[in-house]
C-alpha cells in the first residue's frame, strides 16, 4: 500500500535539526503499518514497543527518563541495539506508559542521534489529563486515511493516479469514465486502510461494509472505554448528530438539533474528546475573507466532519447499489457525501488552511474556503453536472478573488471568474 506520507518520514530522517517524532492520526488509519514499513525500508533494524499490549514496558519511564537506561531496556526487551542513525526507536500507543511523552524531550536534548517515532491515537486525550509535553523538543506529522490519488495506487491504478498529479487535464477528461467509476466506489469504501486492503484484493462490497461496521463498533467501544463516564452519553449524542446535521441544507452545526434544549457548554467536552481523538474535525466560519484566515475565525459557528467519507456511508448505511447506480434516493444526502469527500483530500494537504463563509444575511455560502500561497479561495461543492453557483458569484463580487473554483463532476474549464475542477481531481489540485 502505497502511503504518500512515507516522503514526510524520508525528509525527517534526512532533516538535519530532526526531533522525535510524533504521529497522530485516529485508530486505525495505518500509523503502525507506516511506522513498520518506514523502518524496514530505511533503517538497517528497528525495535517496536507498543505500550497498549507490552504489559511490561509500560513501567519503562518510570524509574528515571535516562535515554541510556531507556535503550539499555530495550535492548533486554527486544534483543536488538539501537545504533545511532541506523536503529529506528517505535513507540506505539506511547500515551499507556506513564512519561512516556515527556521521555522523548530527554531524547531530544541528551540523544538526538537516535532515531524516535511515537504514535497514540488518544495523544490529545492524554494531554488533558495534564501529562508534561514536550513542547518544542518534538516534531508532528499527521495520518488520515487514505485520500482518492492512494486509493487509485491501492487498487491497482497507480499510473491514472499519476496523471492526476500532472495537471494535464485535456488528457485526465479523456478518461473521465473512469475516474467516476472509482470515485463513485472510494465514496463506499472510502479510505481506512483495512477496508481499502480488502477492496482491493477481493472487490466484495459486502466485506467492505463488514469491516466499516466493526471499525464503528472499535470506535464506540472506545468512547466507553477511555472517555470519562460522565460524558460518554454525550459523546454518543454528538457523534450519532453528525450525520443528520451534515445532511441539512445549511450544515452549520447546531447543538440544538443533538437534543431539544441542549446547549453548548453541555457538550463542549463531549466534542473535545472527540476531536482530540481524531474522530471528527472542525472547519470554523470567517466572519472576513482575509489573510491571515485564521485570525478571522467565528469559533461560535463551524461544521463537522468525520474522518472517512466511507465510514460516514456506513453510518448511513446507504446500499451499494445506490451509489454505483446514481440513484436519485438519496439526493439530498448526496451533497453532504461530497462535501466530506472534499474536505477528506483538502484536509489532508498541510499547507492548506481551511474553513468556509457565510454572508451576513446567511443568504449566501461558500463550501471551503481555503488559504493557500498567500491567497484565499472560494470552493463551490456541487454534487452533480449542476453548473449553477449564485452563492460563489455573491463571494466574488464582494470580495473579488484571483481563484475562485467550483467541483462538480463537470470536466475542467477555466472561465473568466471561476475554474471548474473535477471532484475526482480535487485533491491533486492544490500542491504542498
Amino acid at each position: 500500500m502505497k502511503r504518500a506520507l512515507l516522503e514526510n518520514l524520508k525528509q525527517w530522517k534526512n532533516n538535519a535539526t530532526r526531533q522525535p517524532l510524533i504521529l497522530r492520526g485516529a485508530r486505525q488509519v495505518g500509523k503502525t503499518w507506516l511506522m513498520k514499513e518506514f523502518a524496514k525500508t530505511e533503517y538497517e533494524n528497528f525495535i517496536y514497543v507498543n505500550f497498549e499490549f507490552d504489559e511490561d514496558m509500560k513501567t519503562l519511564f518510570e524509574a528515571d527518563l535516562n535515554p541510556e537506561r531507556i535503550l539499555l531496556h530495550l535492548k533486554a526487551f527486544s534483543g536488538i541495539e539501537a545504533k545511532p542513525h541506523t536503529t529506528l526507536i517505535i513507540f506505539d500507543e506511547i500515551q499507556e506508559a506513564n512519561r512516556g511523552l515527556t521521555s522523548l524531550k530527554y531524547f531530544s536534548e541528551n540523544a538526538l542521534e537516535y532515531h524516535v517515532i511515537a504514535a497514540g491515537s488518544l495523544l490529545g486525550i492524554t494531554l488533558h489529563k495534564h501529562v508534561s509535553f514536550p513542547v518544542g523538543k518534538v516534531d508532528f506529522l499527521d495520518l488520515y486515511p487514505l485520500n482518492f490519488y492512494e486509493f487509485l495506487c491501492a487498487i491497482g491504478q497507480e499510473r491514472f493516479a499519476e496523471l492526476l498529479k500532472t495537471g494535464d487535464f485535456q488528457m485526465i477528461t479523456s478518461f473521465r469514465t473512469k475516474y467516476m467509476e472509482w470515485l463513485r466506489q472510494y465514496y463506499y469504501v472510502g479510505g481506512m486502510p483495512a477496508v481499502v486492503a480488502s477492496f482491493a484484493e477481493k472487490k466484495d462490497f459486502v466485506e467492505v461494509r463488514t469491516i466499516q461496521k466493526k471499525i464503528l463498533d472499535a470506535y464506540e467501544s472506545d468512547f466507553s472505554k477511555h472517555a470519562p463516564v460522565e460524558i460518554v452519553p454525550r459523546i454518543r449524542l454528538v457523534w450519532n448528530a453528525i450525520l443528520p446535521q451534515l445532511a441539512k441544507e445549511n450544515r452549520k452545526f447546531i447543538y440544538a438539533k443533538i437534543q431539544k434544549g441542549a446547549r453548548a457548554r453541555e457538550f463542549e467536552l463531549a466534542m473535545a474528546w472527540l476531536l482530540d481523538c481524531g474522530l471528527i474535525k472542525q472547519v470554523f466560519r470567517v466572519t472576513k475573507s482575509d489573510l491571515p484566515l485564521k485570525a478571522y475565525f467565528d469559533f461560535s459557528a463551524f461544521k463537522l466532519f468525520m474522518v472517512d467519507v466511507g465510514l460516514m456511508v456506513a453510518i448511513a448505511e446507504l446500499d451499494v447499489k445506490t451509489l454505483l447506480r446514481r440513484s436519485e434516493i438519496f439526493e439530498e444526502f448526496k451533497g453532504a457525501l461530497v462535501e466530506q469527500f472534499v474536505f477528506q483530500q483538502l484536509t489532508q494537504n498541510d499547507s492548506l488552511v481551511i474553513a468556509y463563509w457565510a454572508s451576513d444575511s446567511l443568504k449566501a455560502e461558500i463550501d471551503l474556503l481555503v488559504q493557500y500561497s498567500n491567497e484565499i479561495i472560494p470552493i463551490e461543492v456541487k454534487a452533480a453536472e449542476n453548473l449553477q453557483a449564485k452563492s460563489l458569484k455573491t463571494y466574488c463580487q464582494k470580495y473579488n478573488p484571483k481563484t475562485a473554483i467550483r467541483t462538480s463532476l463537470s470536466d475542467y474549464r477555466k472561465e473568466t471568474w471561476l475554474t471548474n475542477v473535477p471532484l475526482y481531481a480535487i485533491g491533486s489540485y492544490f500542491k504542498k
